[in-house]
């Protein structure tokens, strides 16, 4: 009995270590260098996992030599200036971030605007010129791609876990110092209303960034993206681009940006869904809902998606696919990521009564209407 009992408990026991050493090895987290009082020692080994997978981007563009009449009209009065005179290399850079091994790049849409010449520079001193793949002027991102071998795409972090007081770190070329990392927190989620895109959703943090940062990566203590470095706001001179000068640091958060960046490659546009109704916010109107945000439909667009399903103006939208709806932006943005074709179930209250409609996604035109 006793050695039956032993060849049943071996086994099990050695199952069991294999499992634990399973999970150290390749499932759980990495942890952090932490000292003897709790407190955080060092963010080294989420700096050297993400650190690989993040560029310096260099850009150049031909741009009109600004007018100086008393040096033009002496050119003009000795020479015949070609168009080549009259113009002159305008320089720039930023950051990007390796999203495959296939070499795509997410970077701002800004950082490589109008470029003739975009060239990448690796973590490992390797550099190439990179060719535009898609560009989302509506969130300010864009999609570059280089050809090398070998290259190490960064983890992703699902950024709707974020939360306000999660560490992150920025990595990327401020000022022209490469590859530098700040520290700091998330200060905030969901930062919108300062007109700069169309889909305003920003994380905001307190790691401060610099002109170059833009496009750069935002990642948490496990070195895994959580947004693209893409501005900071000073006040009344906010800024388009991360800027010199300390401010609050805004970054799109990594579920966004991958979403933009899928459709960019497959597609090359971003496609988006629509459905064709102005709303404008108003509060609960019922018991059910007291002092909760709800939509009041101010316009419906002719032969829209809308229209089709029968919801009319004055119409109050409550929920969307059984959710309560939130605000007009949210409910933009939400829509927006989904695919023409696509069923979607709305609820209503019109005339003091609750009807569930079903319209079906179309195509978003450059249209201000959800």
């Amino acid at each position: 009995m006793t050695n039956s009992l032993r060849f049943m408990i071996w086994p099990a026991i050695a199952g069991l270590l294999a499992a634990l050493l399973i999970l150290d090895r390749w499932v759980l987290p990495r942890p952090v260098a932490v000292s003897d009082d709790g407190a955080m020692e060092s963010y080294a080994a989420a700096v050297g996992s993400a650190a690989p997978a993040v560029v310096n981007i260099y850009t150049a563009k031909l741009v009109p030599r600004r007018s100086n009449p008393l040096r033009d009209e002496m050119l003009n009065r000795h020479f015949d200036p070609s168009p080549g005179q009259r113009q002159r290399i305008e320089r720039s850079l930023g950051s990007g971030v390796i999203m495959t091994a296939e070499g795509h790049i997410l970077t701002n849409n800004h950082v490589i605007h109008e470029a003739e010449l975009i060239q990448v520079l690796l973590h490992d001193g390797r550099s190439a010129n990179a060719v535009v793949i898609g560009t989302d002027p509506a969130t300010d991102l864009a999609v570059l791609r280089v050809e090398l071998p070998d290259l190490q795409p960064i983890a992703i972090a699902d950024s709707d876990t974020a939360r306000a007081g999660d560490v992150v770190l920025a990595i990327g070329n401020p000022l022209g110092f490469g590859h530098s990392v700040t520290q700091g927190i998330v200060s905030a989620l969901g930062r919108y209303g300062l007109q700069l895109s169309v889909y305003e959703d920003y994380i905001q943090t307190d790691a401060i960034i610099h002109l170059g940062n833009s496009g750069g990566a935002l990642i948490n203590a496990r070195g895994e993206l959580l947004g693209i470095n893409t501005l900071i706001y000073t006040g009344a001179d906010q800024s388009r681009g991360a800027s010199t000068g300390i401010g609050i640091s805004l970054a799109i958060p990594s579920n966004l940006a991958l979403f933009v960046m899928t459709d960019l490659i497959r597609y090359g546009e971003v496609i988006r869904g629509w459905l064709g109704v102005s709303v404008t916010p108003v509060r609960g109107l019922n018991e059910q809902r007291p002092g909760l945000q709800l939509l009041e439909v101010t316009a419906v667009a002719a032969d829209s998606p809308a229209q089709r399903a029968g919801i009319q103006v004055r119409d109050i939208i409550t929920h969307i696919d059984g959710e309560p709806v939130q605000d007009g932006r949210l409910t933009m943005h939400r829509i927006a990521q989904l695919r023409p074709g696509d069923k979607i179930d709305i609820t209503v209250v019109r005339n003091n009564q609750s009807l569930d409609l079903q319209a079906i996604v179309g195509t978003l035109r450059q249209s201000p209407m959800l």
